[in-house]
C-alpha cells in the first residue's frame, strides 16, 4: 500500500512509528510531498492502527502555479503538443543551435537526456548533470520546456531543479520503487510504455505515481516489440485511444523510437496527430549523422520544418 501525506503533517511521524515498531517493513520517500509505501505484510490489528492515523486524509496533490501551467498545455490543449530536441545532451553548441531553431519555429517543449540508460555499457551514458545545466540555460534563454529522463530515485531531486517535466522511460515502466517516488514530486511525469507491456500494464503503472499523491501524468505511446525486423518497434496507435479513454490523461507519440529510422518519422508521427494523439515527441539535430546516440533516427532542421509545413497543411498544427 501506498500513503501520501503533506510533509508537515504530524500523522506522518505517528504512522512510521507505528510501522517501525510492529517490525513492518517500509521505505519513505520525502520530496515535495512525504510517500510512505508499505512493502511488508501487515497484521489485521496494525491495519487497524494505521488506518486510525491516517483516517480522514485523501492522496494529495500539491502543484506549483508553474508545473499547474505546464501540465495544462497538455491536458487542456489548443492544439497537438510537439516537443523536439536531440536524444542526449552533447555540448553547448548542440543545444544552443537547437533551442534558438525551436524558438524560431513556435516549439514549447525541449527534449534532451543527461542520464541515458543504453543496451550496450560501451554506448554514450550521457553527460549528466552538467548536461542538465546546459539544456536548462539556453531552453531558459528561449522561453522553453524541458522534458528529461530519470533513471533512478537519487536523481529525482536533480533532475527536479533542472527539467520542467520529468520522464520515465520503457526500461524504467516497470521500476515501481521509482514511480512511487515521483509520486511525492510536484512536477509532471511522462511516463513512456514498456516496450513489451500491456495497456494495462501502462496504466497500473501510472496508478503507482498517481498513488503517491501525484496526478499530472503524460502518457507516451513509443512502440512495442513485435516480430516486425523493419523497425525499432511497432508504434500502437490503437493504444493511445485505449490509454486516454481508460485514464483521462493526455497521451502522446513518440514516433523516432517507434520507428528507429528517420525516414518514416514523419509519416508514423502524422499518423498519430491525425488518429487524436494530444503531441508527439520527435528526436531531431543540428548534425544527425554526427549524433552520439540514436543518430538512425533523428531528422535534420530541414526535415523537421518540413514535418511541421506538413502538419499545417493538413491542418494539424
Amino acid at each position: 500500500m501506498i500513503y501520501s501525506f503533506e510533509k508537515t503533517d504530524p500523522a506522518k511521524g505517528r504512522f512510521v512509528e507505528l510501522l517501525k515498531t510492529n517490525g513492518v517493513d517500509y521505505e519513505l520517500i520525502d520530496h515535495d510531498r512525504s510517500v510512505v509505501r508499505v512493502l511488508g505484510d501487515v497484521a489485521s490489528k496494525v491495519g487497524e492502527k494505521l488506518g486510525e492515523v491516517y483516517e480522514g486524509r485523501r492522496r494529495i496533490t500539491i502543484k506549483s502555479a508553474g508545473a499547474t501551467e505546464v501540465y495544462d498545455e497538455f491536458a487542456h490543449r489548443k492544439a497537438p503538443v510537439i516537443i523536439a530536441g536531440p536524444c542526449s545532451v552533447e555540448s553547448e553548441e548542440q543545444i544552443r543551435s537547437v533551442a534558438h531553431f525551436l524558438k524560431s519555429n513556435g516549439i514549447r517543449f525541449i527534449r534532451g537526456g543527461a542520464y541515458k540508460p543504453r543496451t550496450s555499457p560501451e554506448s554514450f551514458q550521457g553527460m549528466g548533470e552538467p548536461g542538465l545545466r546546459i539544456i536548462a540555460k539556453y531552453a531558459r534563454e528561449a522561453d522553453l520546456r524541458v522534458i528529461s529522463e530519470v533513471m533512478d530515485r537519487s536523481q529525482i531531486d536533480t533532475l527536479c531543479e533542472y527539467a520542467d517535466v520529468v520522464q520515465v522511460g520503457s526500461r524504467n515502466m516497470f521500476n515501481y520503487t521509482l514511480l512511487t517516488a515521483l509520486g511525492s514530486i510536484d512536477k509532471p511525469v511522462l511516463l513512456k510504455r514498456g516496450m513489451a507491456a500491456t495497456v494495462e500494464e501502462w496504466l497500473k503503472a501510472a496508478e503507482y505515481i498517481v498513488r503517491g499523491g501525484n496526478s499530472s501524468i503524460i502518457l507516451c505511446e513509443r512502440g512495442i516489440r513485435t516480430f516486425e525486423p523493419s523497425t525499432r518497434n511497432t508504434l500502437d496507435i490503437a493504444a493511445i485511444h485505449l490509454a486516454k479513454r481508460l485514464s483521462g490523461f493526455p497521451v502522446i507519440a513518440d514516433p523516432s523510437h517507434a520507428a528507429g529510422r528517420s525516414d518514416i518519422v514523419v509519416p508514423l508521427a502524422v499518423a498519430a496527430l491525425a488518429s487524436g494523439a494530444d503531441g508527439a515527441m520527435v528526436e531531431i539535430h543540428p548534425q544527425p549523422d554526427t549524433a552520439l546516440s540514436d543518430r538512425n533516427q533523428a531528422l535534420s532542421f530541414d526535415e523537421f520544418e518540413r514535418f511541421l509545413g506538413r502538419l499545417r497543411e493538413i491542418g494539424l498544427y
